[in-house]
């Protein structure tokens, strides 16, 4: 399956509700909850910031009982698949997507796939990551570049993802491997920063799972022009992230007019989940009015 093929948006007058009562079922269901107009958005929590305090099975529910469709997390692998998948299930919502391990982050590391010399531990974390996702059912894996740079930091990354988009296929055909340009003020050094530079990658590697996790507070950070570099890369869009600009707190201020660009994304073919990756400013449960007075009209 090419990733044109799950991606792209149904003519509008064949639009129906595809929503599953599978709780490990992320496929969008598009009628109401990807139209901005009148209707809502289908919203992801990353637990990576939100509710980070709790332990995995309390923040999945925490985030249901929000009102969120989804979650996505950073690093579960503390948590038995088995313990992820029941507490999925009690809340009746599906866990999108993981990273790999990042490496030494005492040591600044962020990621290991495109280090050199790192080739036998990243493909560790990477097989560790895609085996949990394949048992909690989850749509994608996050394979993290690190910081490096050159050619030879290319052919590592290159290489990592190919290792990693055939392990995917193997454990399960939908699963998918994102990768996501971080901006160099917050992760200097990093060795993926534009999205240009993933498009390229992702056709080097050649292989149909391979997407882009496009953060939108990221890409305006290091490169702006946000709408404009989604519309150009949206078939190899593989999912959606948001926080406000610059703070990266919740969405109602900042930079970037998310009820205006979210709708573009939607009108370019967008039919994905729009993940909440921010870092509260207080209590969060007290920051969500954005869900209802930003999102949901």
């Amino acid at each position: 399956m090419s990733p044109t093929s799950y991606l792209t948006a149904p003519p509008r007058d064949e639009w129906i509700d595809n929503r599953s009562t599978d709780p490990h079922d992320s496929t969008p269901d598009i009628v109401g909850y990807l139209r901005l107009t009148g209707a809502m958005v289908k919203l992801s929590a990353n637990l990576g910031f939100l509710w980070s305090e709790l332990p995995l099975p309390e923040a999945i529910a925490a985030a249901a009982n929000a009102g969120f469709d989804a979650v996505e997390s950073h690093f579960p692998f503390d948590v038995d698949p088995s313990v992820t998948n029941q507490a999925l299930g009690e809340a009746g919502i599906p866990m999108l997507g993981l990273n790999t391990r990042p490496g030494d982050t005492k040591a600044g590391e962020a990621g290991l796939a495109a280090v050199p010399g790192r080739e036998a531990e990243v493909r560790d974390y990477i097989t560790e990551a895609v085996n949990y996702a394949a048992e909690v059912g989850c749509h994608h894996v996050h394979v993290m570049a690190g910081r490096a740079a050159g050619p030879e930091a290319q052919r590592t990354f290159t290489s990592n993802l190919a290792f990693a988009a055939e392990l995917a296929v193997k454990a399960r055909s939908d699963l998918r491997i994102v990768i996501e340009p971080i901006n160099q003020r917050d992760v200097p050094g990093y060795f993926l920063s534009e999205v240009e530079a993933a498009a390229h990658i992702i056709g080097q590697v050649g292989a149909d799972n391979v997407t882009i996790m496009f953060d939108c507070y990221h890409v305006q950070v290091g490169q702006g022009d946000v709408l404009r570099r989604f519309e150009a890369q949206v078939p190899l869009i593989g999912h959606v992230q948001f926080a406000a600009v610059p703070s990266r707190a919740e969405p109602g201020d900042g930079e970037l007019n998310y009820p205006w660009l979210l709708k573009q994304f939607v009108e370019a073919g967008y039919v994905g989940y729009m993940g909440a990756e921010y870092r509260p400013q207080s209590a969060i449960e007290a920051g969500l009015s954005w869900m209802d007075e930003v999102w949901r009209g």
